[in-house]
């Protein structure tokens, strides 16, 4: 029996990752554990490990990983010292790692310097600030690679990995999207108190590279939003510097009729009020991955996601109000488009399954080969 240790630091990487987890902890060749950290620990953002719990996996460890100055390096240190305590006890043999967080970064680093497999979800990507760099860190200290789309394995395979490791799955998180588990829109509002009949989602993440700006940013946003008539349901971004900024700015909502905000929401809660929504607007990768897959228009503000895909229902705006009034007009007067599947099929876990369940995937060698391509 195998054993695949999973590593989830936000409810955004849980999301991906959980039809996996699923999949894999009914197959009898596998044993599961997973190991959760980061925003998932924190009650600031809903101390999201609740949620994780009441799946009903058996074998989870938490690890607190925050630090006095919640910097990225020191919670990088901090991560890879608990990690690694963690799997010189319980040694696993694959580690599963999604994304461009630093807590994805951390357990590619202990799992490359223990000699164990891992395994990067979703790297091939590209997008702005330093997520980029974490992404693809992450892809070199990884041996296997289970990416979105046919463009994401070409970078990979352009970035000097062996094409034979890199496996288009499609993007997880779309399995979840189209599944029989997503609730009803009314049990949603009824669990949330969300008293509106439409809205519009807001999910705004803080640009490190453009942190000296993030507080203006936020106070743009948040002042447009409160001159617009529309109702909102409002989510705390991730915890990168300058969220303190954006939640500042957010003190603006306090008991406003037209405003709910919330620290997290559930995962299959969040894409049923984002089916729901008139459009999403900030600079999350929901805006530009799920939102186009249900056809609803989303508005993308400045440079966070950068290069990433585009399409005819995402909306690119600068940080001026007179920007953000246009895009938010455009949205609204477009409505609900076209569906986009450029990430899959809804069928992710089963071809991860069918890839680790073949005995040559556990064969391939622990030692990585830079793969040359013909100058």
């Amino acid at each position: 029996m195998k054993r695949i240790l999973f590593l989830t630091g936000t409810r955004a990487d849980f999301g991906k990752i959980k039809s996996l987890i699923e999949i894999c902890d009914k197959a009898e060749q596998f044993e599961v554990d997973i190991f959760v950290t980061g925003m998932h620990m924190h009650k600031q953002y809903g101390e999201t490990v609740i949620e994780i719990e009441r799946c009903g996996f058996s074998n989870l460890f938490k690890f607190f990983n925050y630090t006095s100055e919640t910097t990225m390096d020191l919670t990088l240190a901090k991560t890879i010292d608990g990690f690694s305590g963690y799997i010189k006890e319980n040694k696993p043999d694959l580690i599963i790692v999604h994304g461009d967080r630093v807590e994805a970064l951390a357990g590619a680093i202990v799992g490359a310097l223990n000699n164990i497999l891992v395994g990067h979800i979703e790297g091939g990507e590209v997008s702005g600030t330093i997520d980029e760099l974490i992404r693809h860190s992450v892809s070199k200290l990884s041996h296997f690679h289970f990416v979105s789309n046919d463009l994401a394995k070409k970078r990979l395979v352009q970035m000097g990995e062996l094409e034979s490791q890199v496996f288009v799955i499609g993007s997880p998180d779309i399995d979840v999207m189209f599944s029989n588990s997503l609730p009803e829109l009314v049990k949603v509002k009824e669990y949330y108190q969300i008293p509106f009949d439409r809205f519009s989602v807001v999910l705004f993440h803080p640009v490190t590279t453009e942190v000296d700006q993030i507080e203006g940013y936020a106070n743009v946003l948040a002042e447009t939003l409160l001159k617009d008539s529309g109702n909102y349901v409002v989510i705390f971004p991730n915890n990168d510097m300058g969220t303190s900024q954006i939640l500042k700015a957010y003190g603006k909502f306090n008991n406003h009729p037209r405003f709910k905000v919330f620290p997290s929401l559930r995962f299959e809660y969040f894409l049923t009020l984002l089916k729901n929504a008139e459009f999403i607007i900030g600079n999350s990768s929901a805006g530009i991955r799920e939102a186009p897959y249900y056809g609803v228009p989303s508005i993308n503000l400045g440079s966070r996601q950068k290069n990433r895909a585009s399409g005819d229902s995402i909306i690119h705006s600068d940080f001026s109000m007179e920007s953000i009034k246009e895009a938010i007009s455009q949205a609204r007067s477009q409505g609900k488009g076209a569906k986009a599947f450029d990430f899959g099929q809804g069928n992710s876990n089963q071809l991860f399954l069918e890839i680790i369940s073949n005995p040559e995937f556990w064969t391939a060698s622990h030692q990585k080969q830079f793969n040359d391509l013909p100058l």
